[in-house]
């Protein structure tokens, strides 16, 4: 995703510049990536987040803004409603949700296009919040937000989903985690969870579902994107995180530093988006298919920058 090409269609440059296998041997033997990007040292992020539970509190030069881990917590199909209110702002807000829900979430309106209207796919989606998000327990009682989407029977438009948190809308800098896994895999879905805006872009997680979990950064103004492999597995539970500071961007999995770049990083306000849509490589969605990711938890951080 990037920017607005079009009135409510978001965007996306995803070129493969390398194979995985020569990206995990220069990971792995400390080798200049062909980026121009240094090599991931096997670090582990500022919280040392890799547990299943809900990280609370300040870490490093990050301070702790929002904490969510789902428990206790319901929001029925169709309550991320009516969302077209000041979008792509701070003050951005669904009609349909109440409470904190409405305070701290907010979701690309209904009949906004994704990345894929662009590309020429025979599938492309349309965002759908309304029945696509959802919010409850899992089957072992764990609070999650779900994100299920689908594929009507007869065809048409894959219902897509992309969710915001408020409190880090246009935020400059700031550390970014959340554990995730896919829990109903079909061909023809992905996520591209992203920072972008001014031709600056950083994705992370991105990939189909049914290939790798990666990270992407889009140098501001244009230049060799920085590709970096996290994990092969969508279906295994894994804590993501970005790190965002002056001049660096970081990407972590499961604690371990995959991926840094210094090119370029933006130096703007920027907010951070989760959005998931159709796929933009291989098949496409079958009509009548569907496929879940489940989120347990959501911690973000702004970062003393001044």
């Amino acid at each position: 995703m990037g920017s607005h090409a079009a009135p409510h269609e978001h965007v996306s440059k995803r070129i493969l510049l390398m194979s995985v296998g020569l990206a995990l041997v220069a990971v792995l033997l400390g080798l200049p990536r062909a980026d121009g990007a240094p090599a991931a040292p096997a670090a582990a992020d500022a919280c040392r987040s890799t547990g299943v539970s809900l990280p609370r509190g300040d870490c490093g030069p990050f301070w702790q803004v929002l904490a969510e881990d789902f428990n206790g917590d319901r929001v029925p199909l169709g309550a991320f409603s009516d969302c077209d209110h000041h979008v792509d702002t701070s003050a951005a807000y669904c009609g349909g949700l109440s409470g904190e829900f409405r305070d701290n979430w907010w979701a690309y309106p209904t009949g906004w296009r994704d990345t894929a209207n662009s590309r020429g796919r025979d599938v492309v989606g349309v965002y759908h919040p309304e029945d696509t998000v959802s919010v409850g327990p899992a089957a072992n009682g764990d609070g999650r937000m779900f994100v299920r989407m689908w594929r009507p029977g007869n065809g048409g438009p894959v219902h897509a989903a992309a969710v915001v948190p408020r409190a880090v809308m246009q935020m400059k800098y700031g550390k970014y985690s959340a554990r995730i896994k896919v829990t109903k895999l079909a061909p023809g879905y992905k996520s591209a969870w992203l920072h972008y805006g001014r031709g600056c872009e950083m994705d992370h997680p991105e990939g189909e579902w049914t290939g790798s979990l990666t990270a992407f950064h889009h140098p501001c103004g244009g230049g060799e994107q920085g590709y970096f492999p996290g994990s092969d597995d969508w279906t295994e539970w894994h804590t993501v995180s970005t790190e965002w500071t002056p001049g660096n961007v970081r990407f972590f999995v499961d604690g371990r530093q995959t991926g840094h770049d210094t090119r370029k990083v933006p130096d703007h306000p920027l907010s951070w988006v989760l959005q998931n849509e159709s796929a933009l490589e291989g098949p496409g969605a079958a009509p009548g298919s569907s496929a879940q990711l489940d989120i347990t938890w959501v911690a973000a951080y702004a970062y003393d920058w001044k």
